[in-house]
This record gives C-alpha cells, structure tokens and sequence, in this order.
C-alpha cells in the first residue's frame, strides 16, 4: 500500500517551507517515524518522518522547491524489504533547474560518492568531494551520528601532511578538472531560506530603527578569577561549565531592570515595557545565526543559565532547534569573541531594542593607580535604537554592565 507523506504543521503563522535535503532515496528502506526528509522554515529545520515502516518511493518534490503545510512531498510503500524497485525521483522542471543550479551540481556529486556512504547534506557531499576524504571513515558528531561540514573540514586537515588523494574513475566523470593556471572559477549557490530570512531582517532593522552603538572596555580579572576558582566544584556539582555568558546575562538583568526601555519594544505608536527578562542568545549553526531564547534570566541561577545556553549551542548545532525556542525574547547577546572578533557592531534583532555584543579577551597595557599594568581587557558595544532609548540610558546601562563584570559582588547584592 502506498502512503502519501505530506508537509507537517510547521509552527504558527508559518504555512511554507523548502526542501532541504532528501535523507532517504527511492528504494530505501524506512522504519516508522523516520526521518526520510528536511525542511527548512524561516528560522529552523524541521525533519518530515515516514508515515509507516516500508520503502521510500517517489520524491514529488525537488531539493529548494517551495512546499506549502499539507502538501504531499514523497510516497512510501508500506512494508517490503527496501530491494524491490521504487520510482525514480520526479525530475525538477527545466526552468526550476535553471533556478536552482546548485541542485543539479549535488545530483552529480551523489554519483561520485563511494558505495556505502552515510546519509549527507548536499553541502557536505561538496566538502567530501573537493577534500577528497571517504566519508564512512569520518565519525559524524551531527544528529543521529550524521556527518556535518566541521566533520568534513576536520578530517581533510589531519589528512594533509599525507599525498594528495589520486582521481578516482568514480569521481573523474562527476568532478571538473582542475582549472588552468591562471584561470578564474564561479559557483552560484542559492540562499537558504534562514539566510535569506536573516538576511530581510537585519536589512530592515537597519531601514527601521535609529540605530546607535556605544562601546566601553572591560576589565576581566575577577571574573576570570572567579572562574578559575569555582569551575572544577561548579561542574562537579551542576554538570556544566561555568562560562562568561552567564555573568554577562546577570550583568545585563541588573542594567534592564535599572533601565527599563533598555528592554523595551515599539509596537505601532506604543512602548511595551516587560517585567521580565527574557535574552536571545546568538548561536552559530550549519546554515547561519540563530537565537534562541534564554526565558526569564531574571529568576536563573548561573547554573540555569549555563545550562540553558549548552543545551541550545547543541541544538543548534544538530539542527533540532523549535520554533518556541526562538520566539520572543526582550534583549539579544551576541559573543563575537568567540571568533576573534576585537570590536564590533552588532544589529539588533528586531523588535527588540537592544543588543550587547561581547568580543576577545587580550592583555592591554590599562593604567592602576598610577601605574601602568597589563590587565585582559574586552571590548563591548551595546547597540539600541534611538527612538526609544535616550543615549544617556544606553551609556550608562553598558557602565553597568561593565561595573558588574569588575566587581561580580555587586550580581549577589544587586548594586
């Protein structure tokens, strides 16, 4: 019996997402529930699972066609083995293909991959590819034990004081030659929807809002010392690291609750003031930022904030992040200094009114009671919209933050 598998509920107000990548091939087989497809939505990916346990059938729809809430992507036949044959993929129409060339490129790259190889993105069949690496020798640290890029990039490098990899036939017919010296090469990838959606939405807090960045220094002694001596009975005791995050997210409770329109919204001609905070943290994933939200920090311990952040930095990573998990939220923290980043600033992430942008940590010559010391010193930027916080409300709410940050005593006495 042939079942239908149709697009799920995806959240609300959201009615269309795009296919992603197909998990599983025609003739595959499939057990109940799952995971045969993926689908990206403005903000997350959302796996399609199968129906019944059988064998995966026709895909209706191509990888970066646009589906709608109950449409029917694919059909799968219930029960069967998975060795009898099942239709072959509905080819894109000619103008979608030229839409989307990028699909057709890892249609070719699916033909040069070894025999045997783990289920991959399109993207990760490309890493594979050009770093001539054999991905069933790579352990996957994605979802289910599924291979990502990092994994990919990671394996590459350790293989680099080695030979380069002779061409395979497998590969010679699917894989260009290596261009001429001299010669200058293109590739045109469509954007994903997160990245065009990322994309709308710091363009238009950018036409929106009148935005302002005001910068201080902080000086992180006492909290990296602070760290230093609790970390060890801090993880034993919660089962997580002790970061900086969670004494940046007291800090900034601290700087909200003094300054209210700090954590504020405009909505329409109105202010909406909220007797709570809730921090979107910004997160690195597969396919861009995200920021899922950190509710009510106001009433967290460290612990709980720690906590909260590991879970969603994993999330996102996997790709598993839900659509609750990124709404709302009244003030945004994004740690650029994880990458390296010296000073930055950051676009708020609308409707919000602000956001702190925390950067690298590095040694500085800093002046101590007349003397000239070597302190590690950070960056940070507080960007907030004009319209609704005065410039002194803004400067003196990063003055808290980075009072705090100095003296961690002032989190325990709320000073």
């Amino acid at each position: 019996m042939t079942i239908e598998v149709k697009v799920p509920v995806l959240g609300e107000s959201v009615t269309e997402a795009t296919v992603g990548e197909w998990l599983k091939q025609p003739g595959d087989a499939v057990a109940q529930d799952e995971p045969i497809a993926s689908l990206e939505t403005d903000k997350v990916a959302i796996e399609v699972p199968s129906p019944v346990a059988g064998v995966m059938g026709e895909h209706i729809v191509a990888v970066g066609d646009t589906v709608e809430v109950g449409a029917v992507i694919a059909t799968v036949s219930e029960g069967g083995s998975g060795a009898a044959p099942s239709p072959s993929p509905a080819p894109a129409p000619a103008a979608k293909v030229e839409e989307a060339p990028a699909a057709k490129a890892s249609e070719n790259e699916v033909e040069a991959l070894p025999d045997g190889s783990p289920t991959m993105s399109p993207a990760v069949r490309r890493a594979v590819l050009e770093a001539g690496v054999d991905p069933t020798t790579i352990k996957g640290t994605g979802k289910d034990g599924r291979l990502t890029k990092e994994d990919v990039l990671a394996a590459a490098k350790a293989k680099s004081g080695g030979a380069a990899p002779a061409p395979t036939a497998s590969t010679s017919a699917s894989t260009p030659a290596p261009a001429a010296g001299g010669e200058r090469k293109e590739e045109r990838v469509k954007m994903t929807r997160l990245r065009q959606t990322i994309a709308k939405r710091l363009k238009s807090a950018q036409d929106t809002a009148a935005l302002l960045t005001t910068f201080n220094d902080v000086d992180m002694t006492a909290v990296i010392e602070a760290r230093e001596k609790y970390k060890d009975v801090f993880a034993k005791k919660h089962g997580v690291k002790l970061g900086f995050m969670s004494f940046f997210s007291k800090a900034s409770v601290l700087a909200l609750k003094t300054f209210p329109s700090v954590n504020a919204q405009i909505d329409g001609d109105e202010i909406v003031y909220f007797d709570y905070v809730d921090i979107s943290v910004a997160v690195s994933a597969p396919n861009g930022l995200v920021v899922p939200v950190v509710r009510n920090v106001d009433q967290l311990s460290f612990a709980g904030i720690e906590k909260a952040i590991a879970e969603y930095g994993g999330k996102a990573k996997d790709g598993t992040l839900t659509m609750d998990e990124m709404k709302g939220g009244t003030f945004t923290i994004s740690n650029g200094g994880v990458f390296g980043g010296l000073m930055s600033t950051p676009i708020i992430n609308p409707p919000q009114s602000a956001v702190l942008g925390l950067h690298r940590i590095e040694d500085r010559p800093v002046v101590r009671n007349g003397e000239i010391v070597i302190r590690p010193m950070m960056y940070i930027a507080l960007s907030y919209d004009h319209r609704i916080i005065d410039g002194r409300e803004a400067v003196t709410a990063l003055k808290t933050i980075k009072e705090a940050i100095e003296d961690p005593t002032r989190l325990l006495i709320d000073l």
